[in-house]
């Protein structure tokens, strides 16, 4: 059941976007700041990456209960309290010590573990036939903030230092939470069904959503792998720190790029097959390409960004298409964040490691590149024309 007080349509969506966009800037912001963070505290590479990894094992553990918590206190009430955690996760990890570093970003990983998951369910709910041009629209939305926190974080840490600039982040989930209180006005309950789904069988049985799983794992494997460590890459191939940030921020502006064009592609493919095994490929020749030819890594960069992030895109779109009702789509998202985001919180951590093994980056990115190729493979699953039974 869903009681609703008035509120224009307009007002909803907009706060669904300034949501979207803490989802992703508050954290990868910090990926420009790595080694100075290193440096100040002593910390290797994977110790460093970890900063990165912390808040995706807190998707893990988080994202499975977000749809009880929606049951509990209502999908509005439930993502206000996401954009809580959020604000007290960035005030903790900027207070200074190390041990606050780690706590903030877990807390900070927990409350946009809760946002990624309920989001995709509200739109299904309210929005029911614009869920590929919404999920397209907060996806850019994440790219362009995340690509805005990345360029500021060098220039702020020089101005003043890395503390203060992790800090400016909180000026996104302060933004968010005073646009969505007025949504705390309504209040929804989802139904009984909602514990297995209508067919009263668990997504977590469904091939299709392993496949869908598996897709969006992978895609952000690779994807918080290489924000992680992509400025620390490109100064190692001679760049200065300034110009790895602001390459930095135009991949993560790129994963914006793909929103531009999926909208029509999608409500005219039916099946969205060829799609994932294109951005998957697209992916595979820029990590190439930045090993080749590091010279030309503004290219490479741009191409990664718009592949990964377009199938970062299909990847939410899928748990949409792939789900029957609001109440199987928070169940898919749930599955599909818990098990994606614990394959992608290797990725920072496993990279890192494997530079300090080899002292060398062509293999991490070697590693990247195959795991393109298991991506075009997954693709050609999840983006078959079929739903959840």
């Amino acid at each position: 059941m869903t009681s609703r007080a008035s509120l224009h349509p307009f007002w909803i969506i907009a706060g669904v976007l300034l949501v979207a966009g803490t989802l992703r800037g508050t954290f990868t912001g910090a990926g420009p700041l790595l080694g100075d963070i290193g440096q100040a505290f002593g910390l290797g590479a994977s110790q460093a990456g970890f900063l990165i990894t912390l808040p995706l094992l807190a998707f893990f553990v988080v994202s499975p209960f977000a749809a009880r918590l929606a049951r509990a206190a209502g999908l509005e009430r439930a993502i206000f309290l996401a954009l809580i955690a959020m604000i007290g996760g960035v005030a903790i990890r900027s207070a200074g010590p190390l041990w606050a570093l780690y706590l903030g970003s877990t807390a900070l990983g927990a409350g946009i573990a809760i946002g990624n998951t309920l989001l995709p369910s509200l739109l299904k709910r309210d929005f029911p036939d614009q869920i590929t041009k919404l999920t397209t629209l907060y996806a850019v939305i994440m790219g362009v903030a995340s690509a805005g926190a990345s360029a500021v974080m060098v220039p702020l840490a020089q101005a003043f230092d890395w503390r203060w600039a992790l800090a400016a982040l909180i000026v996104l989930p302060l933004t968010a939470a005073l646009v969505w209180a007025p949504q705390l006005r309504r209040r929804s309950t989802p139904g009984a069904e909602a514990a297995t789904g209508l067919s009263g069988v668990s997504v977590w049985r469904s091939g299709l959503a392993w496949q869908v799983t598996l897709f969006f794992g992978v895609n952000s494997f690779v994807y918080y792998a290489v924000a992680a460590w992509l400025p620390s890459i490109l100064t190692s191939a001679g760049m200065s720190p300034e110009v790895a940030g602001g390459l930095h921020g135009v991949m993560q502006l790129a994963t914006a790029a793909p929103g531009l064009v999926l909208v029509p592609l999608v409500r005219r493919m039916k099946d969205q097959r060829a799609l994932a095994t294109g951005f998957a490929l697209l992916g595979l020749m820029s990590l190439a390409g930045l090993y080749a030819a590091p010279g030309l890594a503004m290219i490479w960069v741009a191409l990664f960004g718009f592949a990964i992030g377009g199938a970062f895109i299909l990847a939410l779109a899928f748990i949409g298409l792939r789900s029957r009702s609001a109440e199987q789509t928070a169940q898919l998202s749930g599955m599909t964040q818990s098990v994606g985001y614990l394959m992608s919180a290797c990725g920072p951590i496993a990279i890192g490691a494997l530079h300090d093994a080899v002292d060398a980056w062509p293999p991490a990115l070697a590693v990247c590149g195959a795991l393109c190729i298991l991506l075009v493979v997954l693709g050609l699953g999840a983006g078959r024309d079929r739903q959840v039974a």
